[in-house]
């Protein structure tokens, strides 16, 4: 619900929602009514004014780094989706091979409205690559702007469904880190635990090991044998996990900085949010000196 509410206010930031409350006041039509729209038209233009401006600055002011050198932390990346399965990920009603996906499901209401019954979207990673080498792109508590959006009706139903296609161009802004090889953190005396624990469900396997005077019990002597064993087990699978090649992945900031990915160019996404921050400026003052003429017009 949290991740809903943020992006529903992601959206707000680059719509035009003040022209809806406009036309609430000319349907009410009575002083009162524009009063009430005119304060809420304010109210709301200012925060998502300050919004707008936030993800224009951290577009502009983050500079595009290369994967293969980029620094811990807050980035900003570019290059081509990649889908990292065999057995690619199929939006959910075209059944198209994608690397993300969003989907609502919609239908009239008593008042002839579309309402949404159904939404969801796709959590699975994809890769982003560019002429240095390759980052794994965890989607989760993204803001996605994507220009691919199919929408039809069928049998009564309104479908819509937004994609990343392979091979398009990404933009992605986030928190991006490094994982694997000599970093790996593994904790051996709970992996110790999770191994014996293991062994002891096949008991006859056990004492076929390490029951050394076959009497059918182990004693402490052979019980230190099995632990021996199974640390050693341990210490393997720890070399071989940090032999492993080191893998980038760029997700969501913990400090809640903007996480977007799109399929943009950051030139455009910057022109879009500078426009919104613009025109929720506008808007507010609009207000205020609607707002203003309304109470001097009626003598207040």
């Amino acid at each position: 619900m949290l991740v809903r509410l943020r992006r529903e206010y992601a959206r707000l930031v680059t719509s035009g929602a003040q022209l809806l409350l406009l036309l609430i006041g000319l349907k009410l039509g009575t002083r009162n009514g524009w009063l009430f729209t005119l304060s809420v038209i304010a109210a709301i233009s200012i925060p998502v004014w300050l919004s707008a401006l936030r993800r224009l600055r951290a577009i502009r002011d983050t500079p595009t780094s290369r994967i293969a050198s980029a620094a811990q932390g807050y980035v900003e990346l570019t290059g081509r989706g990649m889908i990292i399965k065999e057995a690619p990920l199929l939006s959910k009603f075209t059944a198209l091979p994608c690397l993300w996906y969003r989907y609502t499901v919609e239908r009239k209401d008593s008042n002839d409205k579309w309402e949404i019954i159904d939404r969801g979207e796709s959590h699975d990673c994809f890769l982003l690559r560019d002429d240095t080498g390759s980052c794994l792109v965890d989607p989760e508590q993204a803001e996605i702007i994507t220009k691919h959006r199919d929408q039809w009706e069928k049998d009564g139903f309104q479908y819509t469904e937004w994609k990343f296609i392979d091979q398009d161009f990404l933009y992605v802004i986030g928190h991006f880190r490094t994982q694997g090889g000599i970093d790996i953190q593994i904790n051996t005396r709970a992996e110790l635990s999770a191994l014996l624990t293991e062994w002891k469900k096949d008991m006859p396997g056990l004492h076929a090991r390490f029951d050394l005077d076959e009497n059918g019990v182990l004693d402490m002597k052979e019980w230190m044998l099995a632990r021996s064993a199974a640390k050693r087990e341990v210490n393997k699978m720890l070399l071989q996990a940090r032999s492993q090649t080191d893998f980038h992945i760029i997700g969501q900031p913990r400090d809640g900085k903007l996480f977007l990915i799109s399929n943009l160019m950051p030139e455009k996404l910057s022109r879009r949010y500078l426009f919104w921050s613009w025109a929720h400026l506008a808007f507010f003052f609009g207000a205020l000196s609607g707002i203003g003429w309304l109470l001097h017009s009626t003598g207040f």
